[in-house]
């Protein structure tokens, strides 16, 4: 006899319940097993093609083990502790910027900025606040993550789990498969091969996108002269995942920073602002259409809504599986809406009876 469709929705929403209960109560000691996971998955391709040019599994993967490692020993030596100091030096800057455009503002509009006014009190709680706090705030910051990347360093599991889930990727891609359900395999082969697609091109894609970005707006920012430049292009690349986001925080950061550095040269001014105008006009033209693809269909708003809601219940583990889960709830909803067009719900008409 047949299992029933309700028994096997009971079966695994069960099952799916026991695995966000077990992620919310070990919470960050899963942390190094996820992020090995997802880095296994974002190499996999490159390890696929160094054994199509004749490497072993176990040479590609020891071949790619080196080559991260390498970059990431350099990230860490390199761009982090230029990141920690710009971010320090310019939340120590802000108050100082606020107090010059309040001087500035003051002196074009003497009638909004009189003693009593909200807007003068307001941005004078601002200018105090970020004197007392500001760079209280950028420090716990800055310590919270040094202490996420000390872990991992320290460690080292993210990069053993990646380096054995790499080298047995096809192997354990191969067993899931066949313990698929024997009558719905073909439709979760289906809705896996469209999740897959969705995460690769995002993923990968977007990935490859935002350090090129990120490079490029921090490279143009420093050869300009831009204080904090390279700080302000990292940042507006890495979060340009989020369409206009990070080109806006990049575009009024930078600008913002323009217009004191260089008052008396408003050229750079436009300098600063066509930086980011061409950067978007690369994204949208040239990287975004080849690196990622125009059939992800991974929406920004659930995007988000997948950040916001997983990265409060399981904290930074949940940020790591919030692409995924956008992706796979991207695939079942279209997939949900398909079935509903084609079911009575819709149509209002009764399926004919078996003769």
């Amino acid at each position: 006899m047949a299992l029933s469709a309700r028994r096997q929705w009971g079966f695994w929403g069960i099952g799916l319940a026991l695995v966000l209960l077990i992620m919310w109560l070990l919470g960050g000691a899963l942390l190094p097993f996820i992020a090995g996971a997802a880095l296994a998955y974002v190499l996999d391709p490159l390890a696929d093609r160094l054994e199509r040019i004749g490497m072993a599994r176990a040479t590609a993967t020891a071949v790619i083990a080196i080559a991260v490692i390498l970059a990431f020993a350099l990230i860490v030596l390199f761009a982090v502790p230029a990141l920690v100091a710009q971010a320090q030096a310019l939340a120590v800057a802000m108050p100082d910027y606020l107090a010059r455009l309040t001087a500035v503002l003051s002196a074009r509009f003497p009638g909004l900025f009189d003693e009593n006014s909200i807007t003068r009190r307001g941005l004078a709680s601002a200018e105090a606040m970020l004197r007392e706090g500001g760079m209280a705030v950028v420090n716990q910051v800055l310590a919270s993550g040094l202490q996420v990347i000390n872990f991992l360093v320290v460690l080292l599991v993210t990069p053993v789990v990646a380096f054995y889930l790499l080298l047995d990727w096809d192997k354990i891609v191969a067993k899931v498969n066949g313990a698929l359900p024997r009558q719905h395999a073909p439709t979760i082969r289906r809705l896996m091969r469209e999740i897959d697609a969705v995460m690769a091109g995002f993923v990968r894609g977007q990935l490859s996108v935002c350090v090129i970005l990120g490079t490029f707006y921090a490279v143009a920012l420093m050869v300009i002269g831009l204080p904090y430049g390279f700080l302000v292009g990292m940042v507006a690349g890495l979060i340009s995942f989020i369409p206009f986001v990070g080109s806006t925080v990049g575009l009024l950061l930078s600008v913002g920073i323009a217009l004191f550095t260089f008052w008396e040269q408003p050229i750079w001014i436009f300098v600063t602002a066509g930086i980011f105008g061409f950067g978007q006009f690369v994204e949208g033209n040239i990287l975004s259409p080849h690196l990622v693809g125009k059939s992800v269909g991974l929406h920004p708003v659930l995007l988000i809504l997948a950040l916001s809601v997983f990265g409060a219940m399981f904290g930074f583990a949940g940020l790591l599986i919030a692409v995924p889960v956008a992706a796979a709830l991207g695939v079942l909803s279209r997939y949900a809406f398909d079935q509903y067009l084609a079911s009575p719900l819709y149509s209002g008409k009764l399926p004919p009876a078996d003769p």
